[in-house]
């Protein structure tokens, strides 16, 4: 539910910003701090994943179905 580039880069260079295009990697970055690596980023969202799936979420109905849908319109984005 919070994983992604975006929860990652927030952990790692609190406040900076950025524009990350999948594929190209960081094409725009406004941040005096080094640049993290593709591969720092991508573990930081294997931590995030890990402890999400370590916790016991209890959704309501309607959540539930909010959060399907959520999945299924960024799946639906990445493959357009």
């Amino acid at each position: 539910m919070i994983v992604g580039i975006d929860t990652a880069m927030h952990l790692l260079r609190p406040g900076a910003k950025w524009e990350f295009t999948g594929g190209v990697g960081f094409t725009r970055r406004d941040d005096p701090r080094a640049r993290p690596s593709a591969e720092e980023v991508m573990e930081t969202v294997e931590k995030i994943k890990a402890f999400e799936d370590s916790t016991k979420t209890i959704l309501l109905p309607e959540q539930k179905a909010a959060f399907e849908q959520q999945l299924e319109d960024i799946e639906k984005a990445y493959a357009a």
